[in-house]
Order: structure tokens, then sequence, then C-alpha cells
């Protein structure tokens, strides 16, 4: 009997689909945070009787056979794409994604990273930079006597000086999409790098070839659904609680045996 072992699978399976869950309402604040879902796939089976087996000899073919499944095993834990809420903020170099796409961070190693969290800051130097003081991949600077920024939806970036009220373009922010954005690797910070899984980061203008637009004034809110993460939850519990019952009576099963006279 290999129901412990069996239930054993499904409780860690159940313990891993609540860690996501728990990660994803942990996050739900999260600026731009995409939501995790873990899937599950069944482990090899025990083919005690192959299904087409000839089983007579005069050709009978069986039709189902006994195949004996050994439980389960965590397959993904895949990011789920979804555009979140935008959220007025009115900052300068406050922008948001609307639509495909990833801004370009250039990390201390020199690598490239990719985010959608959109809350950028003036630097000492006037370099625009993300909240831990890396820079944007474009090297857009801000002049010291610049008064006020606008940013358009292709993300072409206007200084306006005291003496220049028509503005001056100062840069352009890029952004780059993925064929495949699950198979990017998180690396925490709201950042990502690329992989083989996801492919090759193109590079685009906002608002071309099915690339996102930025709004300038707005941050993208957490993708995660609360509601429909505690009814994860609760699921999860469950299966849990399930499992655990199959074990309880697997070891009644194992008892019975043991004092059988």
């Amino acid at each position: 009997m290999n129901a412990l072992k069996i239930a054993a699978t499904g409780m860690a399976a159940q313990q891993t689909r609540v860690d996501v869950i728990s990660n994803n309402i942990a996050n739900m604040s999260t600026t731009a945070y995409q939501p995790r879902v873990a899937e599950f796939a069944d482990l090899v089976y025990q083919q005690h009787l192959t299904p087409g087996s000839v089983s007579s000899q005069t050709g009978t073919i069986v039709p189902a056979g006994i195949q004996l499944g050994m439980g389960v095993r965590p397959s993904t834990v895949s990011m789920e794409i979804v555009q979140g809420g935008l959220s007025a903020t009115g900052g300068d170099l406050d922008l948001a994604i609307e639509g495909r796409g990833y801004f370009e961070i250039t990390l201390p190693s020199g690598d490239s990273a990719y985010t959608r969290d959109g809350k950028f800051y003036r630097d000492a130097e006037g370099l625009v930079v993300n909240s831990d003081g890396y820079p944007l991949a474009d090297n857009i600077t801000i002049p010291n006597d610049a008064r006020r920024l606008t940013i358009s939806l292709d993300g072409e970036v206007t200084a306006y000086f005291d003496n220049a009220p028509a503005g001056q373009q100062i840069g352009v922010v890029s952004m780059t999409v993925f064929a495949n954005p699950k198979g990017l690797e998180a690396i925490g910070g709201n950042l990502f790098r690329e992989t083989a899984g996801s492919g090759n980061p193109i590079v685009g203008e906002p608002g071309t070839e099915g690339i996102g637009v930025m709004r300038q004034g707005y941050l993208e809110d957490s993708g995660v659904d609360v509601v429909e993460e505690i009814s994860e939850l609760i699921e999860a519990q469950r299966g849990y609680e399930l499992n655990s019952k199959i074990i309880s009576a697997a070891d009644e099963m194992y008892a019975a045996t043991t004092r059988i006279r």
C-alpha cells in the first residue's frame, strides 16, 4: 500500500501552493507585482496491467488496464501576466506601463534587469534611477536648472526651464518586451533578468508593434486579487486536510493488519 507516500506528496504540494499564495498576499501592495500560480503534475505510474495488452490466447485486448498513480509534484510556479490598475500620484518621475513592456535598468555589475515598477527618482547628479539607485538604461540626466518634466505616451522626456518656456527634449525612455515574459527570472526588488526561456529582449518605441504606452504621474498597482487568493488559500487548506486524513486512514489500516492473529 502506497497511500502514505502518495498522501505525503499531496501534502507537500498543497504546502507549496500555500507558500505561493502567501507570497502573493504579502505583495498585494507591491507596485506592478505580477501574481504567481503554482501548477502541478502527476508522478510516475505503476503499470500493473498496461492498456492495450493482450489478455488471452484469443487476442483479447485490455481496454483500460491497471495503472496506479504514485502522487503529485510541483511542475511550475508561473507568473500571471496581468495589467494592474493605475493609481494617480502626480509625480513627474512616476511612470506606469499600460500594456506590454518593461523598463530596462542597469545593475552595478553592468548587466541589464527589467521592471514594470515605474517609481523613479533623480539622484545627486541628475540621473534618473530606481529606488535602489540603479539607473535607467536610457541614461537620462535631468539638468539642475530644469523646473518641470513631461514624459509623453511614447517615452519622450521634455524638460522646461525658466528661460525656455517651449521646453527641451533631453531623452527618450524606451520599452522592452519579451516573447515569453513568464520565462523571466525574478531577482527581487521588482527586477527580472532575461533567460533562455524568456527569449532575447526586444527594445522598441512605446505605442508601436504591440508595445504598451507610458502614463506619467501614475503607478501600476499590484495585480493580486485578494478575494481570489483567499479562496485559493481555503481550497489549499482543505486539500492539505484531506491528504492528512488519508495518512490517518492508511495508518489505521496498517494497525489493523498488525492486530490480526
